[in-house]
């Protein structure tokens, strides 16, 4: 059975960058949400077991998104994806649940070695 996979970014482009950027051999059901509303519902669905998350987009960004996510108790793993790579910004994140972080754009190794590091791949 697929694991459903949750792609979150306001800009089509990062998404199906994301989204080529999975490993062949991952056995994934892909979906997209473009804002953080889209992303926490698909998530309540069973569309987001693995969660890739961008920080910046409208309606509602990946830190409130990381904070409904514990505050409803969402059974999900989240990786950030962000252009912002300031220390702070990172610490917020994994402070907020995310597994880790990833600087964008991202590129196949870095997201298959983050993949792999937490024993997903």
């Amino acid at each position: 059975m697929s694991t459903p996979l949750l792609i979150c970014d306001d800009s089509k482009m990062a998404r199906n960058q994301v989204a080529r950027s999975l490993p062949d051999t991952l056995d994934v059901d892909v979906s997209f949400a473009t804002n953080g509303m889209e992303a926490l519902q698909a998530i309540r669905d069973g569309r987001g077991e693995i969660v890739f998350l961008d920080l910046t987009m409208p309606e509602m960004d990946g830190y409130q998104v990381l904070e409904q996510i514990a505050a409803e108790q969402l059974k999900c793993v989240v990786i950030v994806i962000s252009g912002d790579i300031q220390p702070s910004a990172r610490e917020r994140v994994t402070g907020l649940g995310a597994l880790d972080f990833i600087k964008k754009p991202v590129n196949t190794q870095s997201l298959q070695e983050t993949l792999r590091k937490f024993g997903l791949i």
